[in-house]
């Protein structure tokens, strides 16, 4: 037993030290396209930044744990199956029409649990916590709860497991999973960049700074551009905003806890909807 715990911690360390490799190349590569590429002044370390920091830790570990459960269980079931042949044909594919596909799927599945979050208000409570910064930058995307991360990924990832696209055997990721799952994390980075990066026409193509700051404001035109990689997924469900000129505001009306625990808990026991957040 003393083996095992040791192990575990080892396993857990090694995350951990990977983790913080990654944190200082992205804030070697964030912090200073924010200072060169402002869109509104900031500190590097502001209020919330401490918060953010342990949800980036927490948010890289914990739904990876538990997702992983549901999607073997989905292997399980699928294991073997190959109606008509198109699991078999969709295996034929391409390497990168696959990762392409998956991409797509992903972000279709994603992009209808995530307008269900804004919609619901037993799923918002979790959600308006990703949403309560009034400030966005490249670290604010690690802010979301670990219940709201969870559903969001299954909602991606377990169509593209049903369409064949990827498979998992003997406990390994799939490879084309990862690779959309790297793109995916440093990508969301990217669009919550505190910078004023415009696309031009690629804009309705790939999802930018500016197409996500404006899902992230607080006014009138809030609960739009739920898509995270694929804008075009917004235009043709009516959710898309994208004009010339930023958000001015940010955030929700509700006051959320400022300490990690407080934000981890109290979507747990909230009684309030969605209207009593934002009016």
């Amino acid at each position: 037993m003393v083996e095992n715990v040791f192990k575990h911690l080892s396993l857990l360390a090694f995350d951990v030290m990977r983790l913080t490799v990654w944190l200082v190349l992205l804030v070697a590569i964030f912090v200073p396209l924010e200072r060169l590429f402002t869109l509104r002044p900031a500190r590097i370390w502001r209020a919330q930044t401490g918060v953010d920091l342990c949800w980036y830790f927490l948010n890289s570990l914990l739904p990876a744990v538990i997702i992983a459960l549901p999607l073997s269980l989905l292997a399980g079931v699928l294991h073997g199956a190959d109606p008509g042949g198109f699991y078999s044909s969709v295996a034929r594919l391409p390497f990168w029409i696959k990762v392409l596909l998956m991409l797509a799927v992903n972000d279709l599945g994603a992009y209808w649990y995530h307008r269900a979050s804004h919609a619901h208000p037993v799923l918002w409570r979790f959600h308006a916590i990703h949403h309560s910064a009034e400030h966005i930058d490249w670290l604010v995307n690690t802010r979301a709860h670990p219940v709201d991360l969870v559903f969001t990924r299954l909602s991606g990832l377990v169509p593209v497991y049903l369409l064949g696209l990827a498979q998992v055997t003997g406990g390994r990721l799939d490879p084309g999973v990862a690779v959309i799952t790297i793109f995916g994390t440093i990508w969301t980075f990217f669009i919550h960049a505190n910078i004023r990066w415009r696309l031009g026409p690629v804009e309705w193509l790939i999802s930018s700074p500016a197409f996500h700051h404006w899902h992230h404001t607080n006014d009138e035109h809030r609960d739009r551009n739920f898509a995270s990689v694929f804008p075009v997924i917004d235009r043709i469900f009516g959710t898309a905003w994208l004009p010339r000129h930023w958000p001015t505001v940010y955030g929700i009306d509700a006051k959320v806890p400022p300490t990690l625990g407080g934000q981890l808990t109290e979507p747990l026991g909230m009684s309030r909807g969605k209207e009593d957040k934002r009016e």
